[in-house]
């Protein structure tokens, strides 16, 4: 056989092999993802890009495959909250946390993260509507659950957003607190330049 036909030969078949692998691993990674991942991830990325609309399509295909897909479920309300959609997003908190209530394992670390993180996102809302003790109430709840997982941005977040002044639930909470206990007309329970900066929470 040519030696140029035969290395040709080899070539071709090294650059076909390398594609199967390739091919092999992304339909591997697409597969082996439980229903719903997929247009979750893809949901996530939009929500994070502010192409609202966007997001909800992928999350409700999310949730066509798989109708209590967590991630899901929070990512929805993620776009509710970030639309001003505020009864939308209680709702949709409020189904998420009644379906982790009954459902979660003992042992369901991730799972526990995101009952937490929907709490701590329902108090949010409650504190936006001017809902001030039942705001307090879900963020209590968050703090009982899974205080880690809500607590406030880390060095990294900090530095790459210049999120120095964000508070975490529990400094929220506690400031929450101490203004209820104050007669009413003392109370300070809006500061808006500070409370625009108030992270949302997703596990």
């Amino acid at each position: 056989m040519n030696r140029r036909v035969l290395r040709r030969f080899v070539v071709l078949m090294a650059l076909l092999t390398v594609g199967a692998f390739v091919f092999w691993d992304v339909l591997e990674g697409y597969v082996a993802r439980a229903p719903g991942d997929f247009n979750t991830e893809i949901g996530s990325q939009r929500l994070e890009d502010g192409l609202y609309d966007e997001a909800i399509e992928h999350f409700d295909k999310a949730l066509d495959e798989a109708p209590n897909h967590r991630g899901a479920l929070m990512g929805r309300a993620l776009v509710y909250i970030q639309t001003e959609r505020y009864e939308d997003a209680i709702a949709e908190l409020d189904s998420l946390i009644r379906f982790l209530e009954e459902n979660l394992e003992p042992d369901d670390r991730t799972g526990r993260g995101v009952l937490a993180a929907a709490y701590a996102n329902r108090g949010i809302v409650y504190d936006r509507l001017a809902q001030y003790e039942k705001a307090l109430e879900s963020y209590n709840q968050a703090l009982n659950t899974d205080g880690e997982t809500v607590e406030g941005p880390g060095i990294i977040y900090k530095i790459l957003y210049d999120s120095e002044k964000v508070s975490s639930v529990r400094d929220r909470a506690i400031y929450l607190h101490e203004q209820l206990q104050l007669p009413e007309e003392e109370r300070v329970l809006r500061i808006p330049e500070l409370d625009a900066k108030q992270r949302m929470y997703k596990p």
